[in-house]
């Protein structure tokens, strides 16, 4: 059930309004996932969807790989919505369905291609204890560079505070679509 008050053009605000649109109009088609809780704060709606929309289209990871991080993210939070919303992005963007569903019921994917067990590693590393070793990370900066270890951390960060804000929120999954770590 939801948490927070559902806003809606009457009852936002003039600077939620502005938001909101800028929200709609990009690529992601409508305000829903965390944007409907993080609205009642405008101006973390707003720097949230800027730098999710730098995550999500204008890294230098192609969909495969950073999809494979959302996911990991996910699956560590149980953050329902998110499995539910990126394992199509995932699927579109080439990940190959076994290793969305070893991450899914908490298996470690087998037959990973070395950009994906890098990601992987990383992503799971830091998800599970906050940080990465020195070997996972010289094996992420020797195939993406110290820019894609930025982005990277970032990537399991903001979709951590997505995960968050869904789970906290009680953002439903849509009528019919199964609880993915029931």
């Amino acid at each position: 059930m939801p948490r927070f008050t559902e806003l809606t053009p009457e009852t936002m605000t003039a600077q939620q309004k502005e938001v909101a649109d800028r929200i709609a109009g990009g690529a992601r088609a409508g305000v829903k996932g965390p944007f409907p809780a993080w609205l009642h704060a405008p101006e973390l709606a707003d720097r949230m969807q800027a730098v999710g929309r730098y995550i999500r289209w204008e890294t230098t990871f192609p969909a495969r790989l950073s999809e494979l991080a959302i996911l990991v993210t996910a699956a560590r939070w149980k953050a329902r919505y998110e499995w539910y919303a990126h394992h199509k992005f995932a699927m579109d963007g080439g990940l190959r369905p076994e290793i969305a569903e070893a991450i899914r019921v908490g298996q470690t994917p087998k037959d990973l291609a070395e950009d994906e067990a890098a990601v992987y590693a990383f992503a799971r590393e830091l998800n599970d204890t906050g940080n990465v070793s020195d070997a996972t990370f010289a094996r992420a900066k020797s195939l993406f560079g110290e820019r894609g270890c930025a982005e990277l951390l970032a990537t399991c960060g903001y979709y951590t505070a997505v995960g968050f804000t869904l789970n906290v929120a009680g953002v439903p999954l849509p009528p019919g679509e199964p609880d993915p770590f029931a």
